[in-house]
Parts: C-alpha cells; sequence; structure tokens
C-alpha cells in the first residue's frame, strides 16, 4: 500500500499537539524520532491509527513514529518543514520537556542515537564496497580495479572518527567542527610521535570511544569559554582553547583509557563467544526484539562500531540479527493457522519482505506484538538462531558483519569471518533457517493450543455456534 508523506505528516502532526509541539525532528532507518514540548498533548491512539504508522514507542517526552525503510525519509522531510516553519516553543513548555524527561539513562540514549544513527547510511555503503572488494581479491578478479575499491572502502572508516566528533559536538550542543577537530586528533598518523606512560600512541587508539569523549569535553570546554571570554576576544580564544585543552587531555589520557576499554570490549567479546557461544547467542537473539521495540538497540552501535574498527566486523550482529528470523517464522505460522483473518494476513504479506530484509518493526507492531504470544515464540525462534551461530563460534568459527544497520538476507553482502566467505554465509544461513524453523513451530504449537479448531483472530468476530455446539475461534490474546 502506498503512504502519501504529505498526508501522513499532517496526520501525524495533528495527532501530536501541531508542529508547535515539536522541538526535534530526526530519523533513523525505519523510525521519526521526535521530542514533544508538551507530550501530554500527543494523542499517541489516534496516532497508531494514522495508515502508514506501524508503531509508536513513547518514552516521556521522546516518541518513535515506526514507518518502515523509505517511507521514513519522506515523511521526515514533510514533518520537518512543517516544523522549522512554525515559532518555537515557549520557555514554558521547554522547562516542562526538561524536567520530565531529564533521566539520565533516557538521555545517553537518545544522545548516542543522535550521534551514531546518522553515520549508519555511510557504514552500510562502505561496509558493502568492503565486502564486494572482498570477493574480488579472493576471486582474483578485476586485480586493477580492487585498490581503487579498497581506497573508496576504507576512506570513511579511517575518519570515522572525526565524524562522530562532529555529531557529538553537535548534539551536545557545542559547535560541531570544533568536535570533529578535537576527535581527529585520535586518527592523526603524527600521534605516533606522542609517547604516554612509557608508550608510544598508535594512530586510531581508543577508536570511536576515545572520538566520543573527546568531543564531549570540547563542548564543556566550549561552554565555559563562552561565558567568561570577553566578546572582543571570542573568536579567537574560544576555538584555540576549545582545540588545544580537549586536544592535550585527548592525546595524554582519554586515548590511553579508551584505548583500554576498546581493547576490553574486543576481548570481552572474543572470550564470550569462545566458551559461552550458544548460550550467549541464545540470549542475545532472545532478547533483542525487546530491544527493538523500545527503540534500546541504538545503545549498541558504538560496540558494534568498536569491534568493526578493531577487528574489520562485529561479531554480536550476525546473533541480533536472529531475532529478525524468529520474527518472520512466526509471522508465517500466523499467516498459515488464522487463515480466516483477511486483514491479519494481508497485514503479514504487506511486512514480510521487510521482515525477510532485516526490518523488524512491521511484523512486531502489525502481527505479534497485538496478539500477545507470538511476540514470545519470536524470540525463541530468534534464541535458537543466535544459539546455532554461537555453537559454531565456540568451535572456532567467527561469523561477523563489516557493518552494521542491515540485517537478516539484506546481511549476506556484509558478511566476514575468520573463515572463508562460503563456510561464513552458510554458518549464517543456517541460523536464519534455525530462527525460522523455531520461531513458526513455537507459535503455531501455541496457537493450536489455544485454539484447536480453526478459529480467527481476536480482532474479528467469531460466526455465532448453533445451539448445543462449542464456539470456535479464539476467545482470548494469543
Amino acid at each position: 500500500m502506498h503512504t502519501d508523506p504529505t498526508s501522513t505528516a499532517t496526520a501525524v502532526l495533528t495527532r501530536l499537539g501541531g508542529p508547535a509541539n515539536v522541538t526535534s525532528v530526526t530519523h533513523c532507518m525505519t523510525r521519526l524520532r521526535l521530542t514533544l514540548a508538551d507530550p501530554d498533548a500527543a494523542d499517541g491512539t489516534g496516532l497508531r491509527s494514522v495508515p502508514g504508522v506501524l508503531g509508536v514507542v513513547e518514552d516521556g517526552a521522546a516518541w518513535q513514529i515506526v514507518l518502515g525503510p523509505g517511507v521514513v525519509d519522506a515523511v521526515t522531510d514533510e514533518v520537518r518543514a512543517r516544523v522549522q516553519g512554525r515559532p518555537p516553543a515557549g520557555a514554558a513548555l521547554k522547562e516542562n520537556l526538561r524536567r520530565r524527561d531529564a533521566t539520565p539513562f533516557k538521555t545517553a540514549l537518545r544522545r548516542v542515537a543522535g550521534v551514531f544513527v546518522p553515520l549508519i547510511p555511510a557504514l552500510i555503503g562502505c561496509g558493502i564496497l568492503a565486502g564486494l572488494n572482498g570477493v574480488l581479491l579472493n576471486a582474483g578478479w578485476l586485480p586493477g580495479l580492487t585498490p581503487a575499491l579498497s581506497t573508496v572502502a576504507s576512506a570513511f572508516m579511517a575518519l570515522l572518527a572525526v565524524f562522530v566528533g562532529y555529531n557529538t559536538a553537535q548534539e551536545f550542543g557545542g559547535t560541531p567542527v570544533l568536535g570533529g577537530a578535537v576527535a581527529a586528533v585520535v586518527v592523526y598518523p603524527g600521534v605516533a610521535k606522542v609517547t604516554v606512560f612509557g608508550t608510544q600512541l598508535a594512530p586510531g587508539q581508543g577508536g570511536v570511544l576515545g572520538a566520543l569523549a573527546a568531543a564531549f569535553l570540547a563542548t564543556r570546554v566550549e561552554r565555559l569559554c563562552r561565558g567568561r571570554v570577553p566578546e572582543t576576544l571570542d573568536v579567537l580564544l574560544t576555538p584555540t582553547v576549545t582545540v588545544l585543552v580537549p586536544g592535550l587531555i585527548t592525546l595524554y589520557g582519554l586515548m590511553y583509557a579508551a584505548g583500554t576499554v576498546a581493547t576490553a570490549i574486543g576481548a570481552a567479546a572474543n572470550w564470550l563467544l569462545a566458551t559461552t557461544g550458544a548460550l550467549a547467542g541464545l540470549l542475545l537473539g532472545g532478547l533483542f526484539l525487546p530491544l527493538v521495540m523500545l527503540g534500546l538497540h541504538q545503545a549498541l552501535i558504538p560496540i558494534h562500531a568498536t569491534l568493526i574498527q578493531q577487528q574489520g566486523y562485529t561479531v554480536l550482529l550476525p546473533l541480533l540479527s536472529m531475532a529478525g528470523a524468529g520474527q518472520v517464522g512466526a509471522a508465517l505460522a500466523v499467516y498459515v493457522r488464522l487463515r480466516h483473518d483477511r486483514s491479519l494476513r494481508t497485514t503479514i504479506r504487506s511486512a514480510l519482505p521487510a521482515g525477510l530484509l532485516g526490518v523488524g518493526e512491521p511484523l512486531i507492531y502489525g502481527v505479534s506484538l497485538p496478539l500477545g504470544r507470538p511476540f514470545l515464540t519470536a524470540c525463541a525462534g530468534g534464541a535458537a538462531g543466535g544459539a546455532f551461530i554461537g555453537a559454531f563460534a565456540m568451535l572456532g568459527t567467527k561469523v561477523g558483519a563489516t557493518a552494521i544497520g542491515p540485517s537478516g538476507w539484506a546481511l549476506f553482502p556484509l558478511l566476514a569471518g575468520n573463515r572463508s566467505l562460503a563456510a561464513t554465509a552458510a554458518i549464517y544461513a543456517g541460523g536464519l533457517l534455525t530462527g525460522y524453523t523455531v520461531g513458526f513451530l513455537a507459535t503455531w504449537l501455541t496457537l493450536a493450543r489455544s485454539a484447536p479448531h480453526q478459529g480467527v483472530a481476536p480482532e474479528e468476530t467469531p460466526p455465532q455456534p448453533d445451539p448445543g455446539q462449542q464456539p470456535t475461534g479464539l476467545s482470548g490474546n494469543l
């Protein structure tokens, strides 16, 4: 079904209290993310009924509206145009927003997403190019092209710290280019001449974590200077101090500390999979759907980025991707079992292609979560798929991804590991099939116990039984 971005944006803003009630507009691959000045003015129930809205996550003043890939870009542009064309919210409303939505945990998650989510398109594009280049190198094809392709694929990753620094300063209220300038210290080749605690620094030491910390410190220093430096000297002194002080602290403290933390993350991931791979995969695959539902999965992006910088791939993403496989299996079981529910089957048919490509929100909010139990059986399928891949990790075969963002079938071009590409792809495919199968069977058995005779979904009105006969159909939530 085609979604008109103009009408969708109008309907969304109307139910959120109008453009004047929106203080910020961003988006990720599937969700429109808005911050509201007065959350009480929003109509969540009405918002969920808007055609094209697949789900809504309310977290105080932060609202996430699931629209799906492609659609979210067009709707975001429409919403942003309307919001930017209105006067800003009043001081009283902003203060209300600050009081109601200032818990450290919620704020930290939103800020992390604000820093890393805008980088995902470049990570995906460069990751796919890196995977293609790897295939060409292994096959010995186009030797004249592979050096150029490698350069194009690797340039962004080499300067990822600069982009992280830029976005961090922008997110925390500093001057973005100053945040990028301080973060550039982390990847500058000249740091190899600096010795800290008797050890020479290495370019890139600390990675995205060091860049994040450096840029955050730069915003604190800049804001401190802005309130104390005379206006006549501000244009000269503030940028100089903002680059100098955090830059030195980055060299003589943050890079060493962040490098230690980053090394610990990589070692912990390797140890976890080598020693408890099946159990780790079961837990990660089984718990990821609830994280996606709540929008908390964005907090894992810095860990993925750190592993990609260290090892060339993240071993966590394929495990987490199994949650989507369990969701697909559960949706197929619902489709087959509840064949009288035409509305639900239509939803599944429209959402299933996105689910196969790793975009799980349409199936979560349109199928499994409203039904209840299929959401849990989808998690069981994800746990089984994760355990499958984790078991091979215990046997010494790692399955990783060179970029973050895609999952499901869309992750195949991004796969990497410590074995051949064919072996890596085969194990990942086995995990997907395991997730599909367990998700399907667990959901089928659950539906069979709930409705021994073929029935309809809860939202439909079942036919009236004849006198003396037992009613058929499902009588409660799944």
